[in-house]
């Protein structure tokens, strides 16, 4: 058996299994009772053993771990009073992210890969609004279009808008004011930097998933201080990458260690003002992902922040001190006790508002998957550097990394925006010149002499003369692309509410 990956101290160390690691966990507390230093002695543990680990830097103090340790007097003390001799400071292997391209490589991703469930979440869309955003998605899925950015989804709903009359019977009714109100939104989720995160080159999951040329897994560190400042925006991400590497990594059942680790910082914006039914998706995930390799860990100030069919779910946990100056935090200091396994030689309760920073209640699972008695510890500290390291330390880090190059420039292929910017819609309405209504007729004539993947063209979805010509016209540029042509695209189980996501 592989040792325990000791992270805290009582009368002895305490240490998550390897094989166990992947069955999820809790990191709780209030601000300034030591979260973000569990959360970094963890990954430290997980890279050493060859796991690379995802987590958001929130507060932009995570970057440390980059950098050996070894000058921090507090660090020194705690290791004093826990007779810890020779402890080994070491730096880990650490690549930045950031989806505005600034303390990082960008990290970005589709349209069409995000699918309207999140899309509609992340624009915060009511029901009627989701609906002819998944509407718009449909269309698009049916006819090959490729939605890679926002231009590309803001032409879409433009002509889905311009085109209603004729949507109504096969897709359904299409509100104008609907329209109108998610294209406000998409204007701001543009002002908030939504443009820079959505294109291409996306995100390729196996970079995520790297070792050093020494074996260690590679940290992956999401900059995230400026991109808290939009919680819809940071919540929906982590939720989409999730869901992503719950679509791609295959089956692997029981493993001597994960996979992957994912630390979700921040979780109490994950779960808030969720819909019921993403709710439930959001819990499919947490629960099936376990049997593909990847172990996830919320990371919270209070335990009712997460519902308790997640919670249910999480059996490592690690409880820093709670404040009970309200009712709401006395009922999550209840909360908190009732889910350890009663340890008789502790009040659990009182406890949890005594804990000093950098001591914690633990409870972690054994090599049967059963919780051990709750114990309380301090947790030991990182063996790299707790704090920021300075913009040139991370400068050095980026020029280096492996990806360095591949992700920096944004690509801006031909895609539905492209297409459509010059087709008149259905209804009669658009700016198509004379120019592009004879390429229309061509394409039409083109369509109808040679279907595409065995479709007449006189079975196009809504019907119309206008509208078999654009279809004919879709179908040219998709094939001069060479992708989505003819098929509907997939994307992930939270993708959509039947799961499916855009292979390239």
């Amino acid at each position: 058996m592989s040792e325990p990956l000791n992270f805290a101290k009582a009368h002895s160390e305490i240490g998550i299994l390897p094989k166990m690691a992947n069955r999820h966990g809790l990191i709780a507390g209030a601000t300034g009772t030591g979260k973000t230093v569990s959360l970094q002695v963890l990954a430290e543990h997980f890279s050493r053993i060859g796991v690379p680990v995802f987590m958001a830097d929130v507060k932009g103090d995570l970057s440390g771990v980059s950098q050996a340790g070894g000058d921090n007097p507090r660090v020194a003390e705690r290791l004093k009073q826990l007779k810890i001799d020779d402890f080994p400071y070491s730096a880990s292997p650490v690549v930045f992210w950031d989806v505005f391209g600034q303390q990082g490589h960008p990290l970005r991703a589709t349209i069409s890969e995000m699918g309207p469930l999140l899309f509609s979440r992340l624009l915060n869309l009511n029901d009627t609004q989701s609906g002819v955003l998944q509407l718009a998605f449909k269309f698009a899925d049916d006819n090959g279009l490729l939605l890679l950015d926002l231009k590309d989804l803001r032409a879409l709903l433009q002509f889905v808008g311009e085109s209603s009359k004729t949507f109504k019977t096969e897709y359904g009714n299409v509100s104008p004011a609907s329209v109108g109100a998610i294209q406000r939104q998409l204007l701001a989720l543009e002002q908030q930097g939504g443009d820079k995160f959505f294109g291409e080159p996306a995100l390729n999951l196996d970079d995520l998933i790297q070792t050093s040329s020494d074996g260690r897994g590679v940290l992956n560190l999401l900059v995230a201080d400026k991109l808290i400042e939009s919680p819809f925006i940071y919540a929906t991400f982590l939720l989409w990458l999730l869901s992503e590497l719950f679509e791609r990594l295959p089956e692997v059942g029981d493993r001597d260690k994960p996979k992957l680790v994912f630390f979700f910082d921040e979780a109490h914006l994950l779960f808030s003002e969720v819909a019921s039914a993403l709710e439930d998706k959001i819990e499919q995930v947490v629960r099936l992902i376990r049997s593909k390799g990847v172990g996830v860990y919320f990371v919270t100030q209070n335990p009712l922040d997460i519902p308790d069919r997640v919670l249910g779910q999480l059996g490592h946990r690690i409880q820093h001190a709670l404040r009970a100056f309200t009712p709401r935090d006395q009922r999550a200091v209840r909360a908190a006790a009732e889910t350890f396994r009663p340890n008789p030689k502790l009040d659990v309760e009182a406890v949890i508002t005594e804990l000093g920073v950098g001591e914690a209640l633990v409870s972690i699972l054994d090599e049967k998957g059963t919780p051990t008695p709750v114990e309380r510890a301090f947790v030991i500290p990182p063996r790299g550097k707790i704090g920021p390291i300075t913009p040139d330390q991370r400068k050095a880090i980026i020029g280096r990394s492996s990806v360095f190059g591949h992700y920096e420039k944004m690509i801006d292929r031909e895609s539905a925006y492209e297409v459509l910017k010059n087709v008149a819609a259905p209804d009669g309405h658009g700016t198509a010149d004379a120019d592009s209504a004879a390429k229309r007729d061509a394409f039409k004539k083109s369509r109808e002499q040679a279907p595409v993947s065995g479709k007449p063209a006189e079975k196009s979805v809504i019907g119309g003369t206008v509208f078999k010509a654009f279809v004919a016209f879709t179908m040219s540029a998709a094939r001069s692309i060479g992708t989505f042509v003819a098929r509907q695209v997939t994307r992930g189980i939270l993708g959509t509410m039947t799961g499916s996501k855009p292979k390239r």
